[in-house]
């Protein structure tokens, strides 16, 4: 998991502690990227001036991108965009009987002049976020554009391998 820094490069602020489970993927992409990031749990809806103060606060810290997970409502990412001028992304978090689709929904319907970016819904967007966050910095550091690089030479290196082991078995059967 990535770990809490004093110089952290990704704010990931969580609406609630069950977000944790959700943004897994996240912070260990974060690390296996070698970035930093600091990881708060606070609430647009029960803790809004805290919030604010943290939020205004980040750039002072050196804080590049936010990434900002919530379900239901999903309030955070865009109470978020609306005190930074930072790059936010928001991951929608499966929270209800709806299955996501009420925070997917919540976070993608921004208003003009408060932009977030939407990723999909669970672990795979937290993934993304990581990877999209990753992106936005690495457009200042060559050497995280390379480290972006050969992480997406190993994924296709090992969907390739997946698919020799698929036509390996499938020549054995016939």
């Amino acid at each position: 998991m990535s770990k809490n820094t004093s110089n952290p490069q990704i704010a990931v602020i969580l609406g609630s502690d069950s977000d944790l489970a959700t943004i897994d993927t996240c912070l260990k992409t974060l690390d296996e990227l070698g970035l930093t990031c600091e990881l708060r749990i606070l609430s647009a809806h029960r803790t809004p001036r805290q919030l604010t103060r943290y939020v205004e606060s980040l750039q002072t810290h050196g804080v590049k991108v936010v990434i900002a997970a919530a379900g239901l409502s999903a309030a955070l990412p865009g109470v978020v965009a609306a005190h930074t001028p930072l790059p936010v992304i928001g991951i929608p978090v499966n929270a209800g009987s709806l299955g996501g689709l009420d925070a997917l929904l919540s976070i993608s319907q921004m208003p003009p002049g408060v932009p977030v970016a939407a990723m999909t819904i669970g672990s795979a967007g937290a993934k993304n976020a990581a990877l999209l966050a990753a992106r936005i910095i690495a457009l200042g550091e060559p050497s995280l554009q390379e480290r972006l690089k050969d992480y997406a030479d190993a994924q296709s290196n090992h969907a390739l391998q997946k698919d020799r082991r698929l036509r390996d078995q499938s020549a054995k059967g016939k």
